[in-house]
């Protein structure tokens, strides 16, 4: 189902918890999957003021997707949700950012793990592991590199046509791992 053109974003396919993740994100056991459709850099920006509003502080969200899909877009919204300080923009060449929050809320950790090619031993002079507690940290390209940081994680994967077009349409699943992100498909509706 196509997302209307007054929606943000709309639902396209629910899966129950345990079951098979497409093949990009990886099956994971005990998962909660919700799929949604956006097909506009304004509408994934408002996709991410909603997921902003079901974050916590001590939340790992872990962002896959080409060059250009969405990922600064996405954090750009949650950074507008949570209410933080700082323009939200691409941490590729400082490779982390910390946006504190300006309405006593969690700070906003926005990292590019993109140019770091190790797992979480290469990430540990960024002490996620001690930001993470009273943050919501979010990695971009982090699969392989920082799962170890939290049992439960949501990983955001983006999906977009490649090539020569300049079609705004995303698939954007959601994969909430771990007892933490049970509800997570109550939580968007």
């Amino acid at each position: 189902m196509e997302a209307p053109h007054n929606s943000p974003a709309a639902e396209t396919v629910t899966e129950p918890a345990g079951a098979t993740v497409p093949d990009a994100v990886g099956a994971v056991p005990e998962a909660v999957t919700v799929t949604l459709t956006v097909t506009s850099p304004e509408q994934m920006q408002d996709l991410g003021r909603r997921l902003a509003g079901v974050l916590a502080p001590g939340d790992l969200v872990m962002l896959t997707g080409e060059l250009g899909a969405g990922k600064t877009t996405l954090t750009r919204g949650l950074g507008e949700g949570l209410g933080v300080r700082g323009a939200v923009t691409s941490p590729t060449f400082v490779i982390a950012r910390v946006h504190p929050s300006l309405v006593q809320g969690p700070a906003l950790v926005h990292v590019d793990a993109y140019r770091l090619g190790g797992g979480l031993d290469e990430m540990e002079d960024l002490d996620l592991d001690v930001s993470l507690p009273e943050s919501v940290v979010v990695v971009e390209w982090g699969d392989g590199k920082v799962e170890e940081l939290s049992e439960d994680r949501l990983r955001v994967l983006i999906d977009r046509a490649t090539g020569d077009t300049d079609d705004e349409r995303r698939e954007v699943t959601l994969v909430g791992i771990g007892a933490r992100w049970a509800g997570l498909r109550e939580a968007l509706a």
